[in-house]
């Protein structure tokens, strides 16, 4: 007896740690990260400027980010997109479209992560991005110029905002980054992992979209939480079944 209640003992906490993350899963939709400048929750916001304003129904930012985000080095991360020579237009607008993104997207819940981070508590991990969306950003920017793969770390911020460091040079964006993938899923030390699929699958994340519309990303979150949910819930269901084949050849022995 004394060798089935060490048993009990060993199997329930699992179970119960399985059973609470299933709960968990429930609250991946319509959340904002634990980060620098989001809101605690979502909600609408009818002021966003310019490029974030397709978020205004609903928004992890509120206007003032939203107008940071269109600004060279702002108060927001201090980062300056011309650390190599000016950046051209074209490819500036996809990274504020990205800082949009990041910063009032209410439907990223499935893939934030925990961080031990002094200026953020959660990022997001592998945020599986429309392949359309990554090309085009890519094709872009291929002609600007920077000096860093990863542009998370490694800057020389003696100046105040994000210089390059010794020991790199200026080169062609597809010089560090040969292929659009390359770029999407390193420059942001893998926040974003191109997809395979294509705009309007449901099966990834689209940086850019038409709200008149609606929303397109809010489908492909409900499609990714109810993915976890399912996969976690598959071993709630077979602990019990599984407690039970241990119990039986424990009494059968």
């Amino acid at each position: 007896m004394a060798q089935l209640l060490l048993l009990l003992l060993l199997v329930a906490p699992g179970w119960g740690a399985q059973l609470k993350t299933t709960q968990d899963r429930t609250e991946l939709l319509n959340v904002c990260m634990d980060a620098k400048h989001h809101k605690e929750k979502p909600s609408p916001e009818d002021n966003l400027h310019g490029q974030c304003s397709p978020w205004k129904k609903n928004s992890c930012c509120n206007t003032n980010i939203s107008q940071e985000a269109h600004k060279d080095i702002s108060y927001l991360y201090r980062f300056n997109w011309d650390h190599c020579g000016k950046m051209n237009a074209e490819c500036k607008q996809h990274f504020i479209q990205d800082t949009c993104f990041y910063e009032c997207s209410p439907n990223l819940g499935p893939w934030i992560q925990q961080v031990d981070q002094s200026w953020r508590k959660e990022r997001v991990l592998d945020v599986p991005l429309c392949k359309e969306d990554c090309q085009r950003w890519w094709e872009d920017c291929r002609t600007s110029y920077t000096c860093k793969t990863n542009w998370h770390k490694g800057w020389n911020w003696t100046s105040g905002h994000n210089q390059c460091p010794v020991g790199t040079t200026c080169q062609r964006f597809d010089f560090y980054f040969p292929t659009p993938a390359a770029m999407c899923d390193l420059i942001w030390s893998h926040s974003y992992k191109t997809s395979n699929y294509s705009r309007g699958s449901g099966r990834c994340m689209q940086m850019w979209f038409d709200p008149a519309q609606g929303n397109p990303n809010e489908k492909v979150a409900e499609f990714y939480a109810e993915a976890m949910s399912g996969a976690e819930t598959h071993w709630v269901l077979a602990c019990p079944l599984l407690l039970s084949q241990v119990l039986l050849f424990w009494l059968l022995s």
